[in-house]
């Protein structure tokens, strides 16, 4: 059983929903990074979402696209994910934490699949999330993946074909990541009347967990959308109070990484409460 497998076990027992939280690797550092990955844990997430970098937006709104150009501005390189995860592993307030990489199939291409996910797992990632996988070409990865126990989490959006839906349950594992709605990344104040039919449909082809993403803006979103999923991923919501407390920190003279590990604790508290009391 895969981290990932344990944990959604460990919270369907318990009647929980996953909160996930998004953060970009090395925006604006590495040091921030780790203490807001910290404060999300101990403010009640579950487990966490690390972007890796990528000069090429693939369904990323301008609030991920900024801090991703931020971080390669700063002189990111894959080395720095790696680096993170081995701190995080060695950081007792989030070790047991599951940790995924959200990251572009070209660099997993690139670097060659069966190395990204030995790396991965020798960093302390469980999985990875890859966004413009074709199910087409998701096999080898797929097969990798399972056979060295690390969780493929493959995307479905609102306009995926219904039989499409099913291929792409078919090659993921851990979890599958539902987008919310027809776009791009970002915070939403409505989300679409048909998702939770949309939703409910899939959940009656796949055993897997289902963790929604994109426009969850804060806790009233989250609300809505708690009893309908597994897990709740909040990025974009994150990433910009990030940015605005280290922005504001550095304006007053204050600590900018205790700063944006404060204020996203806070919020990821609101979202666990929200969350449980839906």
């Amino acid at each position: 059983m895969t981290p990932l497998q344990s944990l959604f076990e460990s919270l369907r027992g318990q009647n929980r929903k996953a909160l996930m939280p998004f953060l970009t690797t090395g925006d604006p550092n590495i040091d921030t990074t780790e203490a807001v990955i910290a404060a999300a844990r101990q403010a009640g997430a579950d487990l966490c979402e690390v972007g890796v970098p990528y000069s090429d937006p693939i369904a990323d709104g301008p609030v991920i696209q900024a801090s991703y150009q931020r971080a390669l501005d700063a002189g990111f390189k894959l080395q720095h994910v790696w680096d993170l995860g081995q701190r995080l592993t060695e950081n007792s307030d989030v070790d047991a934490m599951p940790r995924v990489t959200m990251v572009s199939y070209s660099i997993i291409y690139r670097i060659g699949m069966a190395k990204y996910v030995d790396q991965a797992m020798q960093a302390g990632y469980c999985g990875a999330i890859v966004p413009d996988l074709l199910v087409e070409e998701a096999d080898e990865l797929s097969k990798i993946c399972r056979e060295k126990g690390f969780d493929l989490i493959q995307l479905v959006t609102p306009t995926t074909p219904r039989d499409r839906q099913c291929r792409i349950a078919e090659l993921s594992s851990g979890f599958l990541y539902y987008v919310s709605v027809t776009g791009i990344t970002g915070e939403r104040t409505a989300l679409p009347t048909n998702l939770v039919d949309n939703v409910g449909w899939l959940r009656e082809q796949t055993e897997l967990p289902i963790c929604i993403g994109f426009g969850i803006s804060g806790p009233e979103t989250a609300a809505q959308l708690a009893p309908v999923s597994d897990g709740l991923i909040v990025g974009s919501a994150i990433v910009r109070r990030v940015a605005d407390a280290v922005a504001k920190a550095k304006s007053s003279g204050a600590d900018p990484v205790k700063t944006a590990a404060e204020e996203a604790g806070e919020f990821c508290r609101s979202l666990r409460k929200a969350i449980d009391a839906a």
